[in-house]
């Protein structure tokens, strides 16, 4: 690939991290400085709209390129009805069962017993099943996978190896969530930045980000929604907090990323690249 190729594959990525970082940063610092919990007035507003900076970073960049008539950066995926999209199905099952798994594994070792009565509590206080799923759907996969998956990683995947890619997005998702460090009521203030609860959500980021990204190369941005989805939900339901049980999910999902994208190596040597006609704009 050509310098000038390189780059046009590049370009949006500069507009996508300022626009992304500055809505978010803006939002979630001012909520900081408020003396509420994060899901109380007036840090409640601040609080969710900040969430949304990497979905605005992708409309900031959908508009300029249009605007540009820039065209189609490398390996990005269609949205449309076919079969493919139904992969996002065992995917969901897959990022569910990754936590499950190492949840069991907790207390086989002799952890607490896994358990739903805080999720219980959680959907009661959510008002519901269906207002709990909403807004563990909003609140995090719609909110921010147009952006890291949709806008970054095609445009990363352009020029560099999967593994490197979802790296270096996952190493940008992690600096990405540290001002919720800093807002009380959060799961992240709970923690603490300095504490091993804290480092080890940190470091989740990493392989959560190798698995959706190789959830989006499948089917798209609705898989890597189901598999931020499918985690989110489930670590809420089960109320995995305990650092043993942190550190269980995160060797889970870093063998099972592992596992997928070895596979997905060995088979991309038996199969011919996608042709143009399937490396359309995901929109």
């Amino acid at each position: 690939m050509t310098t000038a190729t390189s780059a046009r594959q590049h370009d949006g990525l500069p507009t996508f991290w300022i626009v992304t970082f500055a809505w978010t940063f803006a939002f979630w610092l001012f909520a900081s400085t408020l003396d509420e919990p994060a899901m109380t007035s007036p840090t409640l507003v601040p609080y969710l709209l900040g969430g949304f900076g990497p979905a605005i970073g992708a409309i900031a960049v959908r508009i300029r390129r249009s605007r540009r008539r820039q065209p189609i950066p490398a390996h990005t995926v269609r949205l449309r009805l076919c079969p493919r999209l139904f992969r996002a199905l065992p995917m969901l099952a897959l990022a569910a069962g990754t936590v499950l798994a190492a949840a069991l594994l907790a207390e086989l070792l002799g952890g607490p017993a896994v358990s739903l009565t805080e999720g219980r509590e959680l959907i009661a206080t959510a008002g519901g099943t269906v207002p709990f799923l909403i807004s563990m759907l909003v609140g995090g996969p719609l909110a921010e996978e147009p952006g890291w998956r949709g806008t970054a990683y095609p445009r990363l995947r352009a020029s560099m190896s999967r593994l490197r890619a979802g790296l270096l997005l996952g190493a940008a998702w992690a600096v990405w969530h540290l001002p919720l460090f800093f807002i009380d009521g959060t799961l992240q203030s709970e923690f603490g930045l300095v504490s091993w609860s804290g480092l080890l959500f940190t470091l989740s980021v990493f392989p959560m980000a190798l698995l959706t990204g190789y959830a989006y190369e499948l089917a798209g941005v609705a898989a890597s929604v189901a598999v931020h989805f499918g985690v989110n939900t489930t670590i809420a339901l089960l109320t995995l907090k305990a650092p043993a049980a942190q550190a269980l999910v995160l060797a889970v999902q870093i063998i099972v990323a592992a596992a997928l994208l070895a596979a997905q190596r060995n088979r991309d040597q038996d199969r011919p690249a996608l042709d143009h006609r399937e490396m359309a704009d995901l929109r």
